[in-house]
């Protein structure tokens, strides 16, 4: 599997992690409305990451990693308030606050990394 193909890997399993672990984060009631919800918080954050990539292309030093790093968080983080506006117009996606946005984004990065 090419490291693209790590990456949007390792967002879906963010996503669903900060999803299901996150007492912020609420996907909906039943499995019907819970569908949706998940398909829309793991394929939106997949096709942004995949379109807008923030990374090193090789080998770099520490703090130009640490500034890759800094823009990806901030990158999640902006996807997930993106999804906490969207998710309650077009799915039971919601997500409350500020800081389980910043919670999430942290768990998306974490795991795409």
């Amino acid at each position: 599997m090419s490291d693209q193909g790590r990456r949007k890997v390792g967002v879906v399993a963010g996503t669903a992690l900060a999803g299901a672990l996150l007492p912020g984060i609420t996907l909906g009631t039943g499995m019907a409305d819970a569908v949706p919800a998940v398909l829309m918080a793991s394929v939106v954050p997949a096709v942004l990451t995949r379109l807008i990539f923030i990374g090193p292309s090789g080998r770099v030093p520490l703090p130009a990693l640490a500034a890759f790093g800094l823009a990806g968080f901030v990158q999640d983080a902006l996807i997930w308030w993106l999804l906490s506006w969207l998710g309650p117009r077009f799915s039971t996606l919601h997500s409350e606050g500020f800081a389980t946005i910043r919670l999430a984004a942290l768990c998306t990065r974490g795991r795409s990394s």
